[in-house]
Order: C-alpha cells, then sequence, then structure tokens
C-alpha cells in the first residue's frame, strides 16, 4: 500500500519534469538557440560529464561548509529556543530582536563577516548558520508553546521538576515541530553555502559559478544549478527519512 501510494504521488512531478525538459530541447533545437544563450538539456547533460571530476571538487567543498555550518546553525537554535523557553522573562526581550535580524539580508552579511573574518572557512561558516539558526529557533518555540497543557498540569501535580518536564514531556512533543525547522534548514543550508562562495571563495559550487559567468558558459551555469537542485532535494529527503525513523508515532499517525 505504502509502495502504490508513493508510486501515485511521485509520479505526476517526474512526468511534468520530462515534459519540461522535452519541451526545453525541442525549442532550443527547432530555435536555432545559441549554446551560449540558452543550451539544450544534452548539451547540459554532456557538458557535466565531460566536466565531472572538477565540478565534483566543487561540490564537496560545497557540501563540506554547508554541513558544517548547518549543524552549527542547528545546535544554536536548539539551545536559544531552549533558553528562550525555560528563563523568566528571555523570551519576552529576545524574541522581537529574533524578528527584526530576519530583515537584515544574507547578502549584505556576507561583505561584513569577511571584513572582520577574512576570507578563510570561518566566514562562510557563519553566514550559514545564520541561514540555518532561525527556521530551527522559530519552529522549537513553537513546538514548546504547543505542549499538552493537560498533561504539563498533571506532571506538576505529581511533583514533576522543571527539568523533568522539560525533557519527558516538553522536548519530545516538540520534535515534530523541529523537524519541520530542520527540512527548512536544510533546503536553505544550500543556499547559504552557494552565496558564500559567491562573495569569497576559492573552491565550491558558488565559485564554480563565477568563474563560468566570466566565460559566458552558460552550459556548466545549468550543471551547477542542477547540482545545487539536487542537493537541496537529497538533503531535505534524508532529514524527512531521519523524522521517520526518530518519530515513529507521528509517522504512524500521518500514515
Amino acid at each position: 500500500m505504502k509502495q502504490q501510494r508513493w508510486f501515485r504521488s511521485g509520479w505526476p512531478p517526474l512526468v511534468v519534469v520530462i515534459l519540461v525538459l522535452l519541451i526545453w530541447q525541442l525549442a532550443v533545437t527547432w530555435g536555432n538557440t545559441a549554446s551560449w544563450l540558452l543550451p539544450s538539456p544534452l548539451k547540459i547533460w554532456t557538458d557535466g560529464t565531460t566536466d565531472m571530476p572538477r565540478v565534483w571538487m566543487h561540490t564537496l567543498a560545497t557540501v563540506r561548509i554547508m554541513l558544517i555550518g548547518f549543524a552549527t546553525g542547528v545546535t544554536v537554535g536548539i539551545v536559544t529556543a531552549s533558553i528562550l523557553h525555560m528563563v523568566p522573562g528571555f523570551k519576552a526581550g529576545f524574541y522581537p530582536l529574533l524578528i527584526l535580524s530576519q530583515n537584515v539580508p544574507t547578502i549584505a552579511l556576507g561583505p561584513l563577516l569577511i571584513i572582520l573574518f577574512g576570507f578563510g572557512i570561518l566566514p562562510k561558516i557563519i553566514l550559514i548558520s545564520l541561514v540555518c539558526f532561525f527556521p530551527v529557533t522559530m519552529a522549537t518555540l513553537d513546538g514548546f508553546m504547543q505542549t499538552d497543557r493537560n498533561m504539563y498540569n498533571y506532571m506538576k501535580m505529581i511533583g514533576a521538576s522543571k527539568r523533568q518536564i522539560f525533557f519527558k514531556l516538553e522536548m519530545p512533543h516538540t520534535l515534530p515541530f523541529l523537524f519541520s525547522g530542520l527540512k527548512i534548514s536544510a533546503t536553505y543550508s544550500v543556499m547559504g553555502a552557494v552565496i558564500a562562495e559567491w562573495l569569497g571563495s576559492g573552491e565550491g559550487l558558488g565559485y564554480y559559478m563565477i568563474l563560468q559567468k566570466s566565460s559566458f558558459r552558460a552550459d556548466r551555469e545549468f550543471v551547477a544549478i542542477f547540482i545545487i537542485i539536487g542537493l537541496s532535494l537529497l538533503f531535505f529527503w534524508l532529514i524527512a527519512l531521519l523524522e521517520k525513523l526518530v518519530i515513529r508515532w507521528n509517522a504512524k499517525r500521518s500514515s
């Protein structure tokens, strides 16, 4: 049943993607469009295969800083949400500042971080962490706020400490909300890594795209774009799979 349900939900997007690629290929072929302006899917595939060793090297560099930044941002986000929830008065004081922090464009923070920390890996990690931090923090806070109040009052009535309530009731209850934030941050982390590499790097997909833009190689630009999309989808799928393994009661309820 699950395989049939996956097949029914999975084939329509696949058919749409195939149709789009087919129309794209036919339009470029029949329209005699210059490859430097709009390459065909076959041209993109051929050139990506030819340049695969270099593309693979840059992809690994992007994945490395993406994973480090994601792990850092998620850890700081969970800790921040827990502190704001546990410490009285902190949420009222810092919550508006969290909202205001998202009004600063990510692209504007990059040059400032480079001025402060140089052209090494540190400013890239900080930028990716900032991108991943906010969704996890907000989702975790929402999970804490949605805790079952009847169960909360019952645990207080039987003498459970604040620490016990937090780890045995509030934290398990917020896991579905946390994983929602993780899935958003997973896709944001790829975007953040590419932006960080645009601003200053000697490797990575963002750096690779800048090189190809200077050479007017639109085909290789598309190769990098498709790899970025693939990384985002793969990372999202891995987080969704981890969610099903960790939150088994939630997976059973939704199936």
